[in-house]
């Protein structure tokens, strides 16, 4: 485990996958990261892709690919390159088992830097192949609900996004028996333009991949306390909410992506993939994002 700190919060990665494990206020002890049992993730990497692929495959010049569900980003043994007290750098390269997966060199770097506020995320991907590389990346953290006031719920909380000029709109989905995209688009039930109530049943059919390209920032806001946490979404295009469908836990995902999960068919050719980035040899891409907590709590 690699740990970072300031002089305001303490942050504990795993070096498999590059995962952020703890997000811990130094001031009251709290922890703004799922850590249960019920699902044995915190904050996964999605990366060379998003979902789960028709067939768990791709095509690549015709031929199929296996790929599990988002990538194997999150199963790879991530290098510390560079570190400091309150910053750190991963990377990962291709080898032997991601050619079977993914017939591409690359350098995907991820670093976590410290801020007073919370917490700066960035990706670097570089294509050190001799063709172009298609990709796709995101960020899935799981965000405990209540953020810090055990009296509250899940249905205590709203989101609010910053930026949308139209109504919030998502990807239709459909389980079969995994979550896929239809293809088709519907509004979400949102009572204000910018502010969407947090429900089970707004979940009942998994993942809410939020159509809208415009969003720059998504907060996590208590309808009866000041506590928050905001995403600044920065590089990504995409942003996904999900917790679990089929039991009540007490957490939310809120995911930067630039990418999309696949529309439900056949498997799909990498070069034509929706939402796909695309890197010609030698290229990179810097992505980044910020997590901002607002909690309201006198130190302990």
């Amino acid at each position: 485990m690699i740990t970072i700190e300031n002089n305001h919060y303490k942050v504990n990665i795993d070096q498999k996958g590059g995962q952020l494990i703890n997000i811990i206020d130094k001031r009251n002890g709290l922890d703004y990261l799922w850590n249960g049992q019920e699902w044995p993730k915190h904050a996964p990497l999605l990366f060379p892709a998003i979902g789960r692929s028709n067939k768990d495959s791709y095509l690549f010049n015709g031929q199929a690919f296996n790929m599990p569900q988002h990538g194997f980003g999150s199963d790879e043994k991530f290098e510390v390159t560079q570190k400091n007290d309150s910053a750190v750098t991963f990377e990962l390269r291709n080898n032997a088992t991601t050619q079977l997966m993914y017939p591409f060199s690359f350098s995907l770097k991820i670093r976590y830097q410290l801020l007073s506020t919370g917490l700066s995320v960035s990706f670097k991907v570089t294509n050190l192949s001799s063709k172009t590389m298609p990709f796709a990346l995101g960020s899935h953290p799981a965000f405990n609900i209540p953020i810090a006031d055990a009296k509250e719920s899940f249905e205590d909380y709203h989101l609010e996004f910053v930026g949308n000029k139209d109504k919030l709109q998502a990807y239709e989905i459909v389980m079969k028996p995994f979550p896929y995209r239809t293809g088709k688009i519907e509004l979400l039930p949102m009572k204000q333009k910018h502010q969407l109530k947090l429900s089970r049943q707004l979940f009942a059919n998994g993942l809410r991949v939020i159509a809208n390209r415009d969003i720059t920032e998504v907060k996590l806001v208590s309808d009866i306390s000041n506590n928050s946490i905001s995403l600044r979404l920065g590089d990504f295009n995409n942003v996904c909410l999900w917790t679990k469908e089929d039991q009540p836990l007490p957490f939310l995902c809120i995911e930067p992506f630039n990418g999309l999960p696949d529309v439900y068919g056949e498997p799909v050719d990498w070069m034509k993939k929706d939402g796909n980035l695309f890197l010609k040899p030698a290229q990179s891409k810097l992505m980044q994002y910020e997590i901002i907590f607002g909690t309201n709590l006198k130190e302990g």
